[in-house]
C-alpha cells in the first residue's frame, strides 16, 4: 500500500461493493442488463437504457481505449505525481470510465488517442484498490 497517497479513498456502498471487491482482487467488475444486455458503468441497482431492475455482475477483459485525457500539471496533494494524465478510458465492453493513466509518459507524445490499454490496479487502502490503466502490454 502506498505510503504517500493523500487522495480521498472510495467508501464502498451496497450498490459498489462488488466493484470494490473485485478490484481488490484485481478483477474489474462491470454490470450487464438481463433484459436488454446493456453493459453498465458506474455500477448501480438498475439499467439506465431500459430502467430494469435486473442487473448482474461480471469480470471484464481489463481492455480498453484511450478515449480522452488532460494532463494535470498543479495536482492537490496526494493526487498523483506532478504532472499526471486524467484520462476517459472506453473500455472493450463499451462503458466509459474516468482514470488515470500509469506507466507512461505524462506528455501528449506518449498519450496516444485510441492507443490499447489494460487495468492496472493501485491499492489505496486495505480494502480498496483504484482501477488506473496503462499502455497494452506495458
Amino acid at each position: 500500500m502506498p505510503d504517500d497517497y493523500k487522495g480521498p479513498v472510495p467508501v464502498p456502498t451496497p450498490e459498489t461493493q462488488d466493484f470494490w471487491d473485485g478490484a481488490k482482487r484485481g478483477e474489474l467488475r462491470l454490470q450487464r442488463c438481463d433484459a436488454c444486455k446493456n453493459v453498465i458503468f458506474p455500477p448501480r441497482p438498475f439499467c439506465p437504457a431500459c430502467a430494469s431492475r435486473s442487473v448482474s455482475s461480471f469480470t471484464a477483459s481489463g481492455r480498453g481505449k484511450l478515449y480522452s485525457y488532460v494532463i494535470n500539471h498543479r495536482p492537490p496533494p496526494g493526487f498523483g505525481p506532478d504532472p499526471h494524465a486524467i484520462a476517459i478510458v472506453e473500455l472493450d465492453e463499451g462503458p466509459r470510465m474516468m482514470t488515470n493513466i500509469v506507466d507512461c509518459e505524462q506528455t501528449p507524445e506518449a498519450l496516444l488517442l485510441d492507443m490499447p490499454v489494460e487495468v492496472a490496479f493501485t491499492p489505496v487502502s486495505d480494502d480498496i484498490s483504484l482501477p488506473k490503466f496503462r499502455p497494452a502490454g506495458g
